[in-house]
């Protein structure tokens, strides 16, 4: 088999806080995935996609979703340009009302910078020199 596309779908509480969140930070709306119970934004240069899903219309589909305020799901990693877009994006993180977990640090021969979003979601910030 083989996969055409793969893309993300996680459960928010609240549509609107999501939207302005990730607006905020720059993404792009995959305008066609809006309405009450889902918002998309598309992350990157090769537009991988994320849906987030109101909880209670992911939970119809998906069994239990994670209590992130005790666990995690899943980490998603954003590439940056070097040391001073690691420390642009945790900037912006914090004012776009993100939580940082991780603050700008140097890790073996890169540096990155950790945060979730308003429900919990995480991302780390990563230069590697080379990547």
């Amino acid at each position: 088999m083989k996969t055409k596309k793969i893309w993300a779908n996680m459960g928010v509480e609240n549509l609107d806080r999501t939207t302005k969140f990730y607006t905020e930070l720059g993404f792009t709306p995959n305008g066609h995935n809006t309405n009450d119970e889902l918002r998309s934004f598309i992350f990157g240069d090769e537009n991988f996609i994320i849906h987030f899903f109101v909880k209670q219309q992911l939970e119809k589909f998906v069994p239990k979703v994670a209590d992130l305020s005790t666990g995690n799901e899943i980490i998603f990693s954003i590439s940056a340009k070097d040391k001073e877009d690691v420390d642009q994006w945790a900037e912006e993180v914090r004012k776009a009302g993100g939580k940082i977990f991780l603050e700008p640090t140097n890790y073996q021969q890169g540096y990155t910078f950790g945060f979730s979003d308003p429900d919990g979601h995480k991302f780390n910030v990563l230069y590697w020199p080379g990547m």
